[in-house]
């Protein structure tokens, strides 16, 4: 008997949109909205406000904690107020909103975050004990508030 009719060709020419080396998530994500400096800054951002969160959760015992509390907010709101923008700049939902829009909010959203990390890292170090855990915190609250002002 011939199965030439009942089986077809197991490869597509061309495959589908959904389909293929780049499907699923991966086919949205694009960096190429974002030129390569600002690429490198967002990313830093993005890794230094998540190690800023880190540092400041390994400390294990303050006494006046409402320094610590604060930095906790402020570098846990930067981490995910940078992985927001780095979203809405890498996947379809730019093409949906205003360009203009986008870059203004990043630009508030960004010098708002740089100026209240500043001084989330003024209160810390005016409220810490002087363990290590607690200056490493510090340092990368500065360094972070630094890099944000470049922007």
């Amino acid at each position: 008997m011939e199965n030439r009719a009942v089986y077809g060709p197991t490869t597509e020419a061309a495959p589908g949109a959904g389909r293929g080396a780049l499907s699923g998530l991966a086919a949205c994500f694009t960096l190429g909205r974002l030129p390569k400096s600002q690429r490198v800054l967002k990313g830093l951002q993005l890794l230094l406000s998540l190690l800023a969160f880190i540092c400041e959760e390994v400390v294990f015992e303050c006494t006046l904690c409402g320094g610590l509390y604060f930095f906790e907010f402020v570098s846990c709101s930067a981490f995910l107020l940078s992985l927001l923008l780095l979203i809405v700049y890498c996947t379809p939902l730019y093409d949906r909103v205003d360009a203009g829009k986008v870059k203004s909010s990043d630009f508030y959203i960004t010098l708002g975050t740089g100026c209240v990390f500043l001084l989330a890292s003024i209160i810390f170090v005016s409220t810490h004990t002087g363990t290590s855990p607690e200056i490493a915190a510090i340092s990368w609250g500065k360094v972070i508030s630094r890099l944000q002002r470049r922007f």
